[in-house]
């Protein structure tokens, strides 16, 4: 099969990582592997190394760069947008109340997609506003699953516990009351990418008197469903890993 594309330096580029989808090699290897000539080969290894989709590990061998889990974030960021924004509106639908996608961002959560109840009163929380996170249900998701470190230092400072995470982990879902905010409750599950890494998390959330103090009774499962369909699709779009 003729895998040229008929632009030769770019398909010559394209040996190169594809030879380094195997792991770290030397120049020799390169050429070995690629079949291209040895100037050629460490020219095409340089340019990519000065754009960082090749890097170079601590004996100097060529590597994958930095910059393919970057655009590799950014292109599963667009499944994962796409992918929850139909779901988000079914369950606006399903809860009568405004529901939110969060990602996390160091030390804080950016609602990344949002469908908002369309009157009355609500919590709206628009796209691309930062929230900390230490405190709200969706913060405690994103938080609950992290390794023992990371997670112990997420709680300094934080309005939940250490075992507020641990209940989150054995229900699966959070529920926090005016934590975040005076009036507000919410109800939030994580989403999983591959290999079960929460990566998102799926909220409603509006005033208290609509959700009660006990928001889990009424939204839990709605909320869960939500999130596993869009874990489950998100699998799918990455050929079921």
């Amino acid at each position: 099969m003729d895998n040229s594309s008929g632009v030769g330096v770019l398909d010559k580029a394209v040996l190169v990582l594809n030879a380094l989808e195997a792991g770290p090699a030397s120049l020799a290897q390169l050429v070995q592997a690629t079949g291209l000539a040895r100037p050629t080969a460490h020219r095409l290894a340089c340019a990519l190394e000065h754009h960082r989709i090749v890097s170079r590990d601590m004996q100097g061998r060529f590597v994958l760069g930095p910059r393919l889990a970057e655009l590799s974030s950014a292109a599963g960021e667009d499944r994962l947008l796409a992918v929850a924004q139909p779901v988000l509106a079914q369950l606006r639908d399903h809860t009568g109340e405004s529901a939110q996608l969060y990602r996390r961002q160091g030390d804080e959560r950016v609602c990344v997609a949002a469908a908002e109840r369309a009157s009355g009163l609500r919590d709206t929380v628009p796209v691309g506003t930062a929230l900390p996170m230490t405190a709200g249900s969706a913060a405690q998701v994103l938080l609950a699953w992290e390794e023992p470190e990371r997670l112990h230092r997420g709680l300094r400072g934080a309005k939940f516990t250490a075992t507020t995470l641990a209940a989150v982990r054995r229900r699966g879902w959070a529920h926090s009351v005016a934590e975040r905010e005076q009036g507000v409750a919410s109800v939030s599950a994580p989403v999983r990418g591959p290999g079960g890494k929460v990566i998102a998390a799926v909220s409603v959330s509006g005033p208290i008197e609509r959700l009660t103090r006990s928001p889990g009774r009424l939204h839990a499962a709605a909320v869960v469903a939500a999130a596993e369909r869009i874990s489950e699709a998100m699998r799918r779009a990455n050929g079921g890993a």
